[in-house]
């Protein structure tokens, strides 16, 4: 179905989508939400000793899925510790959804669950 007047896409908003999509995309940030998720409120010392990753590395992908909203920080005197942002994850995963079941009947191999 073509729109006969399409909305504006707003550069910003392809840049977000596109952030966001790359943070989940990424393996090993996989991981990581699944352990923050398992743990609910945990420090990057945990995260990177529990995992076996290196903390630069462990650094590097936490300041990516902060930068995208995926996931918040919480700071208790010196120790920084990581949390999901629920509201950010599941407004994601529903549009994908959403995205999906539009795009079922044309994309044979893309099925909408």
């Amino acid at each position: 179905m073509e729109l006969s007047n399409p909305p504006q896409i707003k550069q910003r908003d392809l840049d977000v989508s596109s952030e966001i999509l790359r943070a989940l995309a990424h393996p090993l940030r996989m991981r990581i939400l699944e352990f923050i998720d398992q743990n609910k409120l945990i420090n990057v010392n945990k995260i990177y000793s529990s995992l076996n990753l290196e903390q630069s590395i462990t650094s590097q992908h936490l300041r990516i899925l902060r930068q995208t909203g995926l996931v918040a920080t919480e700071r208790e005197g010196k120790f920084i510790h990581y949390k999901l942002n629920y509201d950010r994850l599941h407004n994601t995963v529903a549009a994908i959804k959403t995205y999906q079941a539009a795009i079922a009947d044309e994309l044979p191999s893309v099925k909408a669950s």
